[in-house]
């Protein structure tokens, strides 16, 4: 077998190691940032330091979970592989992989765990028969011995079910859930109980232990031997995510981390589909012991907008197209309204609910599935969807009439309802109110329109109301949106409110980053929001919540775009850097106090403002245009015409 073991173990054991006792029976509850993240592009798991799956929804993002212990350890469920003496635990992703690799370090061995759920080439599927939902994990022993316990113990629904087990012989435990069934096939027996299948045993030096959990809803179940087909996927998946990173067209700064989180992105985004979910999980707390959990497991069309862009400046143009698609799919029987919302089939999100039986992340309930931001207006969603199309645009030369149709229905929309209050870009759910950063995307989605006009990509644009419209809202934003008391933009319309979208102002190219208003603003959220080491409240809160992981991108950002300030810029990323987990991944939101990750996880907000923010780096550093104020008009031109 070849040397899969990732580059970086020696830097592992120095900076992340853990010295605890990870059996079964006493392992210590396990934080978010704790968790690595595998998946298919349909599904993800996560997967703890100690080896333990609490985590996995199938056979999409939103089915109920069949392992859920990050939510509730006794009623959950899990699949936990981990030693029962006190060991170091180190892990890795296979380089520019979604492959996890945990390594468990006793006083007399040493073993590998290898998590995955295996991806290949649409090439080898055609000629293959592969099961639909599978996931794989390898033990290898790699000096001395070690003991390990495995608990196998799905639940159903959520756990509010227990489930019931065949044994099949050689074909495995079966899993009988709902329509569909689960096969666990293992190299190694497990004894069946009350509430799922166990074993203890101890692994020699060069033993090898492999299991397979596939499921099957609507097609026959279809079965391979574990042994040379179990190693022979492990390569393959490796090769693929290998194959798909090496697509990036990235060679800027902070690299591995650009990688890393254009890999999360990629396990966010539903493959049949296009679709791009906002999280993997449901209700991981903002503020533990509160109650501000909400379901993730949906595409935002802000979020996946965003997700788009942000792939798009690294080369990846086959996943905007098929988000595009897939978008044009989904908005078909409401445009030119556009909802806040869908499923990753395109369908109106699930009505919100609480799941009362689970006790919540660290007791933070309550577990809600579904989200009530469904019913919610949100003024933003159009400028980031046609921002992200004129920037798809710019790449694929041209948009074909079906795309320019809904362009401009969603701007003749735009220019009709601009000035109407609205939820905004954070869905609070007590009122309404006249958002600045909405009326700042209504400006973008009617400038962007015209840019694509004046370049030839879209055509039979109402120009005059499109213009009229667009000057309005500059206006607007420049007289009511400016507090002299507080020297800064603010949030809403004729108060003093500061949230840290007023940073977007000049990254979309509404206003220069070096104008004596923009440096002003800076500083007052900075002053009023900064949580210290370049994080970022998003707004004032009392008792506040965690920092905002993308925010604190946004500030670098902003100061990127100011000459004078780009060294800087540079340094407040690397202390940002320094919140990511061992594996590179980011939650929503940082416990600014503890460093702990707070939120749903991992989170494409966050990912995508890391990658957006190393663009932009990238771009001041060499003295390119920023691509926002190369796609729309120039801010000069159009504060003029506004003004005169």
């Amino acid at each position: 077998m070849p040397d899969r073991s990732p580059p970086g173990w020696r830097h592992h054991l120095f900076v992340n190691s853990h010295l605890s006792c990870v059996s079964s029976a006493n392992r210590p509850g396990s934080k978010i940032q704790d968790y690595g993240a595998i998946g298919d592009a349909r599904a993800v798991a996560l997967v703890s330091k100690w080896g333990s799956i609490d985590w996995l929804c199938w056979p999409r993002f939103d089915s109920p979970s069949i392992f859920g212990a990050i939510l509730d350890p006794r009623q959950g469920g899990r699949w936990s592989i981990c030693p029962t003496e006190p060991c170091r635990t180190l892990r890795a992703y296979v380089r520019h992989s979604n492959v996890l690799q945990t390594k468990f370090v006793g006083s007399a061995g040493q073993a590998t765990l290898t998590d995955l759920m295996p991806v290949s080439s649409e090439e080898f599927k055609r000629k293959s028969i592969l099961p639909d939902h599978e996931l794989i994990r390898e033990l290898r022993c790699d000096r001395g011995e070690i003991e390990f316990q495995i608990d196998f113990c799905p639940r159903c629904d959520y756990g509010q079910k227990s489930v019931r087990f065949r044994d099949l012989g050689a074909l495995g435990l079966q899993i009988e859930v709902g329509r569909g069934a689960y096969l666990l096939r293992s190299s190694v027996p497990l004894k069946i109980q009350s509430d799922g299948a166990t074993a203890s045993l101890i692994v020699k030096q060069g033993d090898v232990l492999q299991f397979s959990l596939t499921y099957a809803e609507e097609s026959p179940a279809a079965l391979r031997a574990l042994g040379n087909s179990v190693s022979d996927a492990i390569e393959r998946s490796i090769a693929w995510w290998q194959q798909w990173s090496a697509r990036s067209h990235y060679q800027g700064p902070y690299r591995e981390a650009v990688t890393r989180s254009a890999l999360a992105l990629k396990l966010l985004a539903y493959a049949p589909s296009g679709a791009v979910v906002a999280a993997a999980t449901t209700s991981l707390p903002e503020r533990i012991g509160d109650t501000l959990n909400w379901d993730y497991r949906y595409c935002w069309l802000r979020d996946a907008s965003l997700t788009i862009r942000a792939l798009l400046g690294l080369g990846y143009l086959d996943e905007a197209e098929s988000f595009i698609t897939w978008l044009l799919h989904a908005t078909r029987l409401t445009q030119p309204e556009l909802r806040v919302l869908y499923t990753v089939f395109g369908e109106i999100a699930p009505q919100e609910r609480e799941v009362k039986h689970l006790a919540g992340y660290f007791g933070s309930g309550p577990v809600r599935v579904g989200n009530g931001a469904r019913e919610q207006f949100q003024l933003d969603v159009y400028g980031e969807v046609i921002e992200a199309t004129a920037q798809y645009a710019q790449y694929a030369g041209c948009l074909d009439r079906m795309t320019q149709k809904a362009l401009l229905g969603f701007g003749r929309y735009v220019a009709k309802n601009w000035d109407r209050p609205d939820e905004g870009i954070w869905e609070p759910r007590e009122r309404r109110e006249h958002h600045a950063h909405s009326r700042l995307m209504c400006w973008v989605a009617l400038d962007r329109l015209l840019a694509l006009n004046e370049k030839g990509m879209l055509r039979a644009v109402p120009r005059d109301l499109f213009t009229r419209e667009r000057d309005r809202i500059r206006h607007q934003i420049e007289s009511r949106a400016w507090s002299e008391k507080l020297q800064s933009y603010s949030a809403i319309l004729d108060k003093d409110a500061l949230d840290a979208t007023l940073l977007r102002l000049a990254w979309y190219g509404f206003e220069h980053a070096d104008s004596k208003r923009m440096r002003s603003t800076y500083q007052r959220i900075r002053e009023s929001l900064g949580a210290g080491n370049s994080l970022l409240y998003r707004y004032e809160r009392r008792p506040a919540e965690g920092a905002f992981g993308v925010c604190g991108f946004w500030g670098v950002e902003h100061l990127a775009l100011d000459s004078a300030t780009l060294e800087g810029a540079h340094d407040e990323f690397e202390q940002l850097l320094n919140y990511q987990n061992d594996l590179g991944l980011f939650a929503e939101e940082i416990d600014p106090r503890s460093g702990d990750a707070l939120g749903n996880f991992p989170q494409a907000f966050t990912h995508v403002g890391l990658i957006s923010a190393a663009l932009t780096l990238e771009e001041q550093d060499k003295g390119k245009q920023h691509p926002a104020v190369h796609v729309g008009s120039d801010v000069k031109s159009s504060r003029a015409k506004a003004r005169a």
